[in-house]
């Protein structure tokens, strides 16, 4: 189908496809997708139809190269409203199915790498945007970290490239002189487990060009402050391995205060797990361990796609609790579309909480929620309902009353106090942070809006009418037929 197209680079078109399946394989994905990888452009860049891949591939391959395709359909749109439009039919189209988002990232991955021929600027700037915007957080989501930084470091590469090659060029220049110290303080880590008898890999791990400029960036901080930390990653057998190793290290090491997080027994909501603490360890240098288990730091690099399993017409949106990661935040997503919020507003609410930090805390009942940092107690209300939220006037945290604006800190107890006759505030809009949260409440004041016309709209017919005409539904149905409305509410 591609035989005669060249890329921009002057390869054959079908080299693309070729490395999108490439990538797929890799990450070990069901025979579908890596089809779908190799497929994915033919509807939309050659003469084949939809009938012709259904006889060659079936029903399930066309419904997902369907999904991957119409991603990329709408191009007559303004820059922000093409991005908007695009990124909501992406919401939509994962919600039907992971798989068509694990496609558009490996396809995403593999323009990234190839982005250098693409000859405009400005259109390389813009792709790069995008990707480092809206592509890189979901990969985020879903756990697939490698994915994730070599996304961002790309785009970054693009977008700022001064920035790129100064931190490039002084994290070659480190590696070289600071390799001996690395080496010895692997080696009396190493040494100290060993005697213990705990079995273990000890990985030196890469500082990633974006992620050190993102924390130079917000912790207003100098290169050579960032630079003085030596990072590790202790790969053990077991759980019970994991908190032996961080009991003889704290043991033989001091922790510094505030570096500990437990994300083993508290997983991070793309499912992320691991323990993380910062010593002032071997040779008086500050190190940075995370210490996890084979599975885990597989499922820390390829996230969802390391333990995906199918199953026939599975819906990833359906409230299963067989999900094999927690999906609810594109719950979340699908919830606003539902709702009617515009393609803009669903865009830059969430791409602000898909770079958020989150929190975790929980119901008096234990079960756990995740939320952005700088929560509140009514993001808190709408994420267990919105009704919840539209009725919520107090909340207790940690057993104390509260006002609803207090912000939810790690492990906080949270319970909602309702009642019937309450309604949401105006003012909510501005103090709530997540994209749920501010989606129910415009939701309610426009439904209220629209119930006052409508009412207004009542009394102004019973005005004008006979007085001995009443006024019944199938009188305001033909006066809505007359006015080519819908309803006769509009």
């Amino acid at each position: 189908a591609h035989k005669s197209q060249l890329r921009h680079s002057g390869d054959p078109c079908i080299s693309h496809p070729l490395a999108v399946a490439g990538i797929l394989l890799e990450l070990k994905l069901d025979t579908a997708t890596i089809v779908t990888g190799l497929l994915h452009d033919t509807l939309e860049d050659t003469l084949t139809t939809e009938d012709e891949l259904k006889h060659e591939f079936g029903d399930e391959v066309v419904k997902l190269v369907n999904g991957v395709t119409k991603l990329s359909k709408i191009e007559t749109y303004t820059e922000n409203k093409f991005q908007a439009e695009n990124f909501r039919k992406l919401i939509l189209a994962m919600s039907k199915d992971i798989r068509v988002l694990l496609v558009k990232l490996a396809d995403r991955l593999h323009n990234m790498r190839t982005i250098q021929f693409v000859p405009q600027e400005d259109r390389r700037k813009k792709i790069a945007s995008e990707t480092i915007e809206i592509y890189s957080p979901l990969a985020g989501r879903l756990g697939m970290h490698e994915f994730k930084d070599e996304l961002e470091d790309l785009s970054f590469q693009i977008l700022n490239p001064s920035a790129y090659s100064s931190i490039s060029n002084r994290i070659e220049y480190l590696k070289k002189d600071t390799s001996n110290l690395t080496e010895n303080i692997r080696k009396k880590i190493f040494e100290l487990l060993e005697k213990n008898s705990i079995k273990c890999q000890i990985l030196g791990r890469e500082k990633k060009i974006y992620s050190v400029w993102n924390k130079m960036q917000n912790k207003q901080i100098a290169f050579r402050q960032l630079s003085d930390i030596f990072a590790y990653r202790i790969i053990a057998e077991s759980i019970n391995d994991c908190y032996s190793i961080l009991g003889l290290i704290h043991n033989r090491w001091s922790a510094v205060p505030g570096s500990f997080k437990d994300y083993i027994s508290t997983p991070k909501i793309n499912n992320y797990q691991s323990i993380h603490t910062t010593i002032v360890g071997p040779e008086r240098q500050r190190v940075e361990l995370q210490i996890r288990t084979q599975e885990m730091d597989s499922i820390a690099d390829r996230g969802i796609a390391a333990h995906w399993s199918y199953k026939e017409n599975y819906n990833i949106v359906d409230n299963s609790s067989s999900d094999p990661v927690n999906v609810t935040w594109l719950r979340d997503l699908v919830e606003i579309l539902d709702s009617g919020g515009s393609s803009e507003e669903l865009l830059e609410a969430t791409k602000l909480e898909m770079f958020e930090d989150q929190v975790f805390c929980f119901t008096p009942k234990g079960d756990l929620i995740h939320l952005p940092s700088n929560s509140n107690s009514i993001d808190f209300a709408y994420a267990l309902h919105s009704e919840i939220g539209n009725r919520c006037v107090g909340c207790k945290i940690n057993g104390k009353p509260r006002p609803l604006y207090t912000k939810i800190q790690n492990g906080d107890e949270i319970e909602i106090l309702t009642s019937k006759s309450q309604a949401p505030s105006e003012t909510w809009e501005n103090i709530v942070t997540t994209a749920k949260a501010q989606s129910s409440i415009k939701k309610y004041f426009k439904k209220q809006e629209k119930d006052e016309f409508a009412n207004l709209g009542k009394k102004i017919l019973e005005k004008v009418l006979d007085k001995d005409q009443d006024l019944t539904t199938d009188l305001l149905d033909s006066f809505a037929k007359k006015l080519n409305r819908k309803s006769s509410e509009e």
